[in-house]
């Protein structure tokens, strides 16, 4: 920071306009040329910060106006309220006329299918429990697509976890469409597909990760969106690739799950008890998420869903369903798969047995039968 009182001390004043203003123009070129390079990534809030001694301000340059969501769950609702608060104009659609009120009872558009939001909005998001759900969505009675092949928004975003042949249908159908406004160098709308991991915290805290895939210069145009609802973007390449990186992540992860689970089952059988295995397993090769940052073991680390009685977290339902989804892409292609197969079902057993709203880690407990560590 400028110390006016030393340089006064040390230095003539005709000295210390000289410095003072030279200090200033490089602030103002600095401020100029990353307005300019924020300006061609085409933000939608830009915030230039020139130095203490000047307020923030705020420049839309971004060629998205209002942005469209649809599907306020869990996940939806968070992620809309987290680009609510960072000042972008949303419309919403949800079929739960209860998460419908709250939304409008905060001042923010509501509209009563998802075709009459993509007409109002430039960008649309999806976050969809199905591939189905998306379909209907897009294709359906009262879709995106519904109304003809012209169409409003210049880039649709759908956040689901679904399989990635869908999501390359899907993207198929919207790229045979037309835009009804060719600004801003938008030639025809386009599809990415970005589902996230981090769960319901992440998307309350906005520090989810979107796994992208779709035409790079659209993923580049909406990377603000992203980080307005989570903190990193990973891009994948080309269409349905941001859903087969979902899906191939929960893969490894119900794996690893399965494996530690039943390592320290096996263990507490043998005599072993896990806070010991824990320490042996995290100081060596076996150490992974599933042992040094989710423990499956109640008693061990706290802050999990394993000491919550499993409460919270990721549901096994949804892990039954994402592998559900890896083994019917692994089938599609031809691909064996064996551990993915025995992970399904085991998942699909703990919900058939009255687990399936239970993180998925308490397969530890409810397959495994494994204790409580004291």
């Amino acid at each position: 920071m400028l110390n006016i009182n030393s340089m006064r001390k040390e230095s003539p004043p005709f000295l210390i306009q000289q410095h003072i203003s030279h200090i200033l123009l490089e602030e103002f070129a600095a401020m100029a040329t990353f307005c300019r390079l924020r300006s061609l990534l085409g933000l939608q809030k830009l915030v230039c910060s020139v130095s203490p001694f000047y307020p923030m301000r705020s420049y839309s340059s971004s060629p998205f106006g209002r942005i469209g969501f649809i599907g306020l769950g869990n996940m939806g609702a968070r992620m809309a309220d987290s680009l609510i608060k960072d000042g972008y104009e949303v419309a919403v659609h949800d079929i739960n006329h209860n998460i419908m009120k709250m939304f409008m009872d905060k001042g923010v558009l509501t509209e009563n299918s998802p075709l009459k939001v993509a007409e109002t909005s430039d960008v649309v998001i999806t976050m969809l429990p199905s591939s189905n759900h998306v379909l209907d969505v897009y294709t359906g009675k009262n879709g995106f697509l519904s109304g003809g092949n012209l169409l409003r928004p210049r880039l649709f975003i759908d956040s689901s976890t679904i399989d990635p042949q869908t999501s390359r249908k899907v993207s198929a159908a919207v790229s045979n469409c037309s835009l009804i406004d060719k600004r801003d160098g938008w030639k025809a709308p386009a599809m990415l597909d970005a589902p996230v991991s981090g769960g319901v915290l992440a998307a309350e805290n906005g520090t989810l990760t979107f796994m992208v895939g779709g035409p790079e210069e659209a993923y580049l145009a909406a990377k603000p969106l992203f980080l307005s609802m989570g903190k990193n973007t990973i891009y994948c390449g080309g269409s349905g690739n941001g859903a087969t990186a979902k899906i191939c992540n929960n893969l490894a992860m119900a794996i690893s799950m399965l494996g530690v689970s039943e390592a320290f089952a096996l263990g507490q059988s043998l005599g072993i008890e896990v806070n010991t295995l824990t320490k042996i397993f995290n100081s060596s090769s076996a150490r992974c998420w599933s042992s040094d940052t989710y423990n499956p073991v109640p008693g061990v680390m706290d802050g999990v869903p394993s000491s919550r009685n499993y409460i919270g977290g990721f549901a096994s339902k949804l892990m039954a369903k994402d592998l559900n989804l890896a083994a019917a892409s692994a089938k599609d292609i031809g691909f064996k798969c064996p551990l993915t197969l025995q992970a399904e079902k085991i998942f699909t057993e703990l919900c058939n047995n009255g687990h399936e709203a239970k993180d998925f880690s308490g397969v530890f407990q409810y397959y495994y039968s494994g204790k409580d560590e004291q």
